[in-house]
């Protein structure tokens, strides 16, 4: 895969392609070796057949004229009699085949609510709304180590020259937690790097979050964007993980065997023993 922006790459052979992710970096802050884990490891394809809120609701927010061709919507369903159970399990044969996922009659409902409350949010709006790509594909070279890496940002406003990203979460008020949990500020400073290699430009990064619990009878909505010092703390990490996983693939020595320790409060206990 050579250096650019390209469009027409599918989900599936981005993941499965050329160059280094910030998923992958994640993998390799944890072990080297998980990444080689990773590769290798079967997948429980049962597993994946399960609906992914957060992939629906990318899609509907995003890419809402892509909504109908990947989902379908069952009806209301009433499992408590014998009929109702019965008409499901026609409806879910029926779909067998198609390709597409099936939503319940209730998911949909959510999500669809959680849609117009991100509409209901100037900034989100703004976003949704504004020119740009959906899911382009960025590949760089590395200049310290010559690596390819890869980003494919959600939403990419090219004339403002900022990127978007979705996030389903689960409450608002841990999603700061949830930069630290996640690596958010890895993900902000390698997009960033990203874009302005392949764009030429420096860019803005946005996390355009979403709460899928409920909250005074609404889905809160926020768009925020990483103070300096954290974006620093980002950046020194993602320069940390790439030279990591260079080493290892130069060297082809991925390790192995980590360290684990108990928790603190069980250590402090040992002085009173």
């Amino acid at each position: 895969m050579k250096p650019g922006i390209y469009f027409d790459i599918s989900n599936e052979d981005y993941h499965a392609g050329d160059g280094v992710s910030k998923s992958q970096l994640d993998m390799v802050a944890m072990s080297p070796a998980l990444l080689k884990w990773q590769k290798a490891a079967p997948v429980d394809t049962e597993k994946l057949k399960a609906l992914d809120m957060g992939t629906a609701l990318h899609c509907l927010l995003l890419e809402p004229e892509e909504f109908d061709k990947r989902f379908i919507i069952a009806p209301e369903f009433n499992r408590r009699t014998n009929k109702g159970k019965a008409d499901e399990a026609a409806f879910l044969k029926e779909c067998e085949g198609s390709g597409k996922t099936v939503m319940e009659f209730e998911q949909d409902r959510h999500l669809q609510l959680m849609r117009e409350s991100a509409m209901a949010h100037p900034a989100a709006r703004w976003m949704l709304e504004a020119p740009g790509h959906c899911e382009a594909s960025m590949y760089w070279n590395d200049e310290e180590t010559g690596e390819l890496c890869r980003i494919r940002p959600d939403k990419w406003l090219k004339d403002f020259n900022a990127i978007v990203d979705v996030k389903k979460v689960a409450d608002m008020e841990r999603f700061a937690r949830h930069v630290e949990e996640f690596r958010y500020h890895v993900q902000d400073a390698m997009y960033r790097e990203g874009a302005l290699k392949a764009a030429g430009q420096p860019h803005g990064f946005f996390f355009l979050a979403v709460s899928e619990t409920i909250d005074c009878g609404r889905y809160p909505v926020r768009v925020f964007e990483l103070d300096a010092p954290d974006v620093d703390a980002g950046h020194a990490l993602f320069r940390r993980d790439l030279n990591t996983y260079h080493q290892c693939r130069t060297s082809n020595d991925w390790g192995g065997v980590e360290t684990i320790k108990r928790p603190e409060w069980a250590r402090k206990q040992d002085m009173y023993v």
